[in-house]
């Protein structure tokens, strides 16, 4: 079964392209089902390029999927065009009323600020608590994941000394997990942070689990039962080429940066980048979705009840 996406928004054509299955609003509205309404809140300065990433993802299930774009609702970006957001977004206070099977909450470059001095911290802490009445599950991803585990369990963020940056080995901590159904032993998972969780910290927290762990990065994946949520820190929704834009982006900004570690095959920045996490990155939205899927109320107003 196919996303709905309009056919206007840039993701329609490009995961056409791809061979996602993709349908239009008015083709969805003749079908005798109900879709699973998932929000994607963008908190991303490149919009499209992670509706892209993750309508990639979420599309590539067997079930039919109603994609809803989200964002803060006085924050203005400056690095998407006025018409793109006003034509395919819409603010939290105009969806706060609505109740969603799943919510993917993204990262933001805004690491080095202290939660409480990120302009919209008061919104999105109004998003969380939302989430416990409005919505089945919540994916919160990066910062996302990272912000929104200090909300409900006080979790601190904890600077680098040097940028994590690159694809890096992580250990499958829980193999009967649900989530994590299908996955290797280990895996490579890109990192691209300047911020890290203590893994005692979130041990000596009552309800959470850690799926996914790095011996060099730290923990990755945690579940949250009794939040309905899961926090990954890391992106496995990476393209190929993401850490290679990021990468580019500095050097030519002349910012004193690493070679992703072993990203680059021989880590020669002008080989061309291999993806060795597609496979799992789609198991684990996968996985996420089914168990959407097999759990979410029927009548979409039963959420949160």
């Amino acid at each position: 079964m196919p996303i709905t996406l309009p056919e206007t928004l840039p993701a329609f054509d490009i995961l056409s392209q791809e061979g996602v299955m993709v349908m239009s609003p008015g083709r969805a509205a003749m079908q005798d089902i109900r879709p699973l309404r998932i929000g994607l809140l963008n908190l991303m300065p490149k919009k499209i390029q992670t509706e892209n990433q993750f309508a990639r993802l979420i599309g590539a299930t067997p079930l039919q999927i109603d994609l809803s774009l989200i964002r803060m609702t006085e924050h203005q970006t400056k690095n998407t065009a006025a018409e793109h957001m006003e034509a395919f977004y819409r603010p939290f206070q105009e969806v706060k009323e609505e109740k969603f099977d799943g919510l993917i909450i993204t990262g933001a470059p805004i690491e080095h600020l202290p939660f409480e001095e990120v302009t919209y911290w008061d919104e999105l802490r109004e998003v969380f608590d939302w989430t416990q009445t409005n919505v089945h599950s919540t994916f919160g991803v990066c910062w996302g994941g990272m912000a929104m585990i200090h909300h409900f369990h006080g979790v601190q963020k904890h600077m680098l000394g040097a940028k994590a940056f690159g694809c890096f080995r992580h250990d499958n901590l829980a193999p009967t997990s649900p989530f994590l159904r299908g996955f290797s032993d280990d895996l490579v998972v890109p990192v691209s942070r300047w911020t890290e969780m203590d893994q005692r910290e979130i041990d000596s927290k009552t309800g959470l689990v850690t799926l996914l762990g790095s011996d060099e990065t730290g923990p990755c994946l945690v579940e949250d039962a009794s939040h309905r949520a899961l926090y990954i820190f890391n992106h496995l929704e990476y393209d190929s080429d993401t850490l290679k834009q990021e990468y580019d982006r500095d050097v030519a900004a002349g910012v004193p940066t690493a070679v992703p570690v072993d990203y680059y095959p021989g880590n020669d920045p002008a080989q061309r980048p291999r993806n060795r996490w597609r496979s799992h990155a789609h198991l684990l939205y996968g996985n996420w979705i089914n168990e959407i899927y097999q759990n979410t109320p029927y009548d979409l107003q039963a959420i949160g009840a």
